[in-house]
């Protein structure tokens, strides 16, 4: 539950998706759409849950690596998880209230510095990281901070409720034991070379296939839009320097070209300048820098920090002291800002400055995205200012003599007429969500790219989801015909496998007669998948008892494979091993998620909750509307 700060920066919010508002106490079918969801004197609005939804899912998007649609957001139950997540924040916000809990802005700025997440190199906080990360995630400095603060507060109060559990041994045990559990088998796979050769259909099977699975063969909706990207790159492509300024560039930022020097440094601290003093005397006697150290209880770990660059050093007179040594060089002592040290450089690695002509594509394209950069926003401000006053994107492009692109065709999957992926949408960003809940000529929000930069768009047509005629997908229908018939022959051969094996043959003789290889695997665990065993395969594996043989999917939908589990083992559990210690943590989470679960509950049912079913699906693009 008590997520770091970054956690919280691409999830907004402490509380797990487990908790959810079970219990809502009306669902609305009125007519009204301004609001989602209602917890006591406070709502949802559609436009506040469209924002957040849509954030969520480009957020996804970032972590998969591939756009992710509002469809397939809820298909995995993000809209449930989103309601639920703001539902049950809204409750404890207003326990907190209540109880008037704080957290001073003292704290909350030592928790922000002191998170790991906005550490720079150096190891200490870094405004421009922070900015960075914050501003990736869609905040503005004094958001996330107040987001910080009431996270901070809901913290004490969900430690107060949860208290210091103690997770039961049974339960410890029972978690070892099905994550540790190890099965082996001996099995054989059918491949479709195994159903025979499967003759062409028939017009009329053809034809009675393609009836009873027309849905499978839909075309779905399909809608036209118009894209405007406004990204640093692309505007850095339009904008000219010359060679002059180019150098001028390359002066002024010369260390940006230049690979800094770097030093492994060890050091020794002492808490007064007499005993850096004797220490030193005996380094120049012949003692070494580990025995001196030692005697001070330091390990050899202890001393060092590093390989560093002088810019690293935040003590001025360290970084003088260690960067004038030589390789293998002791320091007298240095009294430095925060202590007397001793300094031992053991490595140098030589910088180097690159000249003009080496760089200077890359001082061009620094420069023209920096200056790209500053055009950005004047930019981004005169097509807000054109599609205000009426124009369409396509015409604000034209106008402001920039490019738009026409994407005559896609799909809620993002794919076009030919079912290959739509080529050159932008990464990391979800635009088909949004292109799916907008109507043509309405005027849309701006998304915000990833990396930096805006896309704005329209939606030109729409081309309704329609039923297909046979012609137009016989092809295809034909391909999944004859899966049908490789999937109805092989599950008949392992029904037929599985009957012998039951009437007292072995796996063993039964291969030989249909000419097939017994394979063996063993180690096998609920998670993860070997060589010829996927997922799905092995699941089934672990719900065989021992001794018994059973069938099952194979890696494609055309395969089978017929198993028998020949061992189970698990091994013992030992009470004091990470392992152990881990299943403690989860365990004890999973009872901490409950009781939580149970209090929020209580909650929203003091506080009352109502959801606008009408609202949600408008908030979502849900096209189902209740009656």
């Amino acid at each position: 539950l008590l997520r770091d700060s970054l956690t919280i920066v691409f999830s907004g919010s402490l509380i797990p998706f487990a908790v959810m508002p079970w219990g809502i106490g009306d669902i609305l079918r009125s007519t009204g759409r301004t609001w989602v969801a209602k917890i006591g004197d406070q709502e949802i609005s559609v436009e506040e849950f469209r924002q957040q939804f849509n954030d969520r899912t480009q957020q996804l998007s970032r972590q998969i690596g591939r756009p992710v649609t509002a469809e397939q957001a809820r298909a995995i139950g993000l809209d449930s998880q989103l309601l639920g997540q703001m539902l049950t924040e809204m409750a404890l916000d207003h326990r907190t209230a209540q109880m008037r809990l704080v957290m001073s802005d003292a704290e909350v700025a030592r928790r922000i510095t002191e998170d790991p997440a906005f550490q720079g190199l150096s190891g200490k906080f870094d405004r421009n990281r922070f900015e960075q990360l914050i501003r990736q995630a869609g905040y503005t400095e004094a958001r996330f901070i107040a987001e910080q603060r009431r996270v901070l507060v809901r913290r004490q109060l969900v430690s107060a409720v949860i208290g210091d559990i103690q997770a039961p041994k049974v339960s410890i045990e029972s978690l070892h034991r099905f994550q540790s559990e190890q099965r082996a088998v001996e099995y054989v796979a059918l491949d479709p070379a195994q159903a025979g050769a499967v003759p062409s259909p028939t017009p009329e099977q053809l034809s009675q296939y393609f009836d009873e699975h027309k849905l499978l063969f839909r075309a779905p909706e399909y809608r036209k839009l118009v894209l405007l990207l406004l990204t640093p790159e692309e505007l850095a492509g339009t904008i000219d320097v010359s060679e002059d300024v180019l150098k001028q560039s390359y002066e002024a930022h010369k260390a940006r070209y230049s690979k800094p020097e770097k030093r492994q440094i060890e050091q020794i601290s002492f808490q007064t300048p007499e005993d850096a003093a004797k220490a030193a005397a005996q380094l120049t006697g012949g003692t070494s820098f580990e025995d001196v150290a030692k005697e001070r209880g330091l390990s050899p770990k202890d001393l060092e920090l590093g390989l560093m660059q002088k810019s690293d050093l935040v003590d001025p007179a360290v970084a003088d002291a260690a960067f004038s040594l030589k390789a293998g060089a002791t320091s007298p002592p240095i009294k430095g800002r925060f202590a007397t040290v001793i300094l031992r450089v053991t490595k140098i690695e030589p910088g180097e400055t690159k000249s003009f002509a080496e760089v200077k594509d890359q001082v061009r394209n620094d420069l023209t995205l920096d200056r790209a950069k500053e055009e950005m926003s004047k930019l981004r401000d005169k097509i807000e200012d054109e599609l205000a006053s009426g124009l369409r994107v396509e015409e604000v492009a034209g106008k402001l003599g920039l490019k738009a692109r026409v994407i005559d065709a896609i799909d809620r999957s993002g794919r076009g007429p030919d079912g290959k992926p739509v080529a050159g949408l932008p990464q990391g960003t979800d635009i088909i969500g949004p292109a799916f809940t907008s109507a043509v000529g309405v005027e849309n929000d701006v998304l915000q790219l990833r990396g930096g930069g805006y896309l704005w768009f329209d939606v030109v047509a729409v081309t309704p989801a329609r039923e297909q005629t046979l012609d137009e997908v016989k092809d295809r229908v034909e391909v999944r015909w004859r899966d049908a018939q490789i999937v109805s022959r092989l599950t008949a051969k392992t029904t037929a496998i599985l009957d012998k094996i039951k009437g007292g043959a072995s796996l063993a003789d039964v291969a030989a007669a249909e000419r097939l290889t017994v394979k063996r695997a063993s180690g096998l665990k609920r998670r993860g998948e070997v060589d010829g065993l996927p997922s799905r395969a092995i699941a089934d594996v672990f719900r065989t008892p021992k001794g018994e043989t059973a069938a099952t999917e194979g890696k494609e939908p055309t395969e089978r494979i017929v198993f028998r589990v020949t061992d189970i083992t698990v091994p013992p559990f030992d009470p004091g091993s990470p392992e152990a210690k881990q299943i403690d943590e989860t365990v004890r989470g999973a009872f901490g998620d409950g009781i939580l679960g149970e209090y929020v509950t209580r909650l929203q049912a003091d506080l009352g909750v109502s959801l606008n079913q009408r609202g949600l699906n408008q908030a979502t693009g849900t096209s189902q509307v209740d009656n």
